[in-house]
């Protein structure tokens, strides 16, 4: 069973031609630019060992984008109560092995290819976890192909998460879209927008193959101060930005803030076929609501104007509830190797489901539509 260290190793089309629908961040484009700018590899702790099947003619059928990791960071699914229990019991928690996609929240398809390959290479990884030395494998964020897939496999625990997505009703334009809410709310989402206008902010939206050198520098310098600000660093190197936008540039998307002439702040998207993904955000100084208003009420004016179905707009939420997105319910899947962990986890996961069903279920009821929206 080859794993590969480098996507580089392998035919953009080849990987390609096994996902089923257009969201970008299972490119090989975007996978291989995370790798050849350093953003993943063995000095990050994301070190790329992805899980490929080849037939008798040297044609990829099955492939999982999978990583060795030495840590819990950039996933977004939180096990670290489940490694500081191991540290406690003297069980080796890391290193383990992750599919799913760095640093991005996203759902989508994580098992790839032909569904008997596909099984056929599953079972080859778990068989060999142990002999690597690994503790678990672990797929985040999947969507209902893959879950069909790991819920026939013994030894696996499902996990439920809860995420916030916009939905386009159909609506005509923003204004169509506060029609919708409760005259309260409505009411605050345009005092909010007017705020930013007042401050003289007007914003400008560009492709990735608009944007030259400088302009990536101020989109980067933006990323990067969101995680300054923490005591963070970022994950993304400056190098990720402009390898995407050479190798997949019709798939970005970024908004400018600027005050007369000068860039304030700016917003990072990517587009799929039916959804837009807000991925990053920074500012290089403080103004009132401009968070709102660059990350979230452009992206739904954005996706309106361009008839995308659905805005993704990162993870976390409450804050997002109150301006129309949903609860939308995610899944990830767990494998442990040692038995006495994966059924102290399964008692974990039994309750901690409950919670979701119940937390997505109060948040629903906190949404700002009219009665009959």
């Amino acid at each position: 069973m080859p794993m590969l260290e480098s996507l580089a190793k392998l035919d953009p089309q080849q990987w390609d031609a096994l996902l089923p629908d257009s969201q970008p961040f299972l490119r090989h484009a975007f996978l291989s630019a995370l790798e050849d700018s350093g953003s993943v590899g063995s000095r990050t702790g994301w070190t790329p060992r992805h899980a490929v099947h080849f037939d008798g003619e040297g044609r990829l059928t099955a492939a999982f984008p999978a990583y060795l990791k030495q840590h819990s960071y950039g996933e977004y699914v939180f096990d670290h109560a489940w490694a500081d229990a191991c540290d406690r019991a003297g069980i080796a928690y890391y290193p383990k092995l992750l599919v799913g996609i760095p640093f991005s929240p996203v759902s989508g398809p994580r098992l790839l290819g032909d569904p008997e390959a596909v099984a056929a290479l599953l079972s080859d990884v778990v068989t060999s976890l142990a002999p690597w030395g690994l503790s678990g494998l672990h797929v985040n964020f999947t969507q209902p192909d893959s879950d069909r897939t790991l819920e026939t496999q013994p030894g696996w625990l499902e996990r439920l998460g809860c995420q916030f997505h916009w939905h386009n009703r159909g609506y005509r334009d923003f204004r169509d879209f506060l029609d919708a809410l409760t005259s309260r709310k409505r009411k605050q989402m345009r005092k909010e927008r007017e705020q930013v206008a007042e401050q003289g902010i007007a914003f400008e939206w560009r492709e990735g193959d608009s944007l030259d050198e400088a302009e990536w520098d101020f989109v980067y310098a933006c990323y990067a101060t969101t995680y300054h600000v923490r005591g963070q660093r970022p994950y993304l190197t400056r190098a990720f930005f402009s390898l995407l936008a050479q190798r997949m540039p019709e798939a970005i998307r970024v908004v400018l803030a600027k005050q007369g002439t000068t860039p304030v702040a700016m917003a990072f998207f990517l587009c799929g076929a039916k959804t837009l993904y807000g991925r990053y955000w920074g500012c290089l100084a403080e103004y009132d609501r401009l968070h709102f208003e660059t990350c979230f009420y452009q992206g739904m004016d954005y996706a309106i104007a361009n008839g995308y179905a659905h805005f993704d707009a990162g993870a976390q939420g409450e804050h997002k509830l109150i301006r129309g997105f949903e609860p939308v319910l995610t899944r990830s899947w767990h494998y442990l190797v040692h038995p006495g962990l994966r059924d102290a986890v399964a008692d974990f996961l039994e309750q901690e489901r409950v919670g979701v069903h119940a937390y997505a279920e109060q948040a629903a009821e906190a949404l700002p539509f009219r009665t009959g929206s």
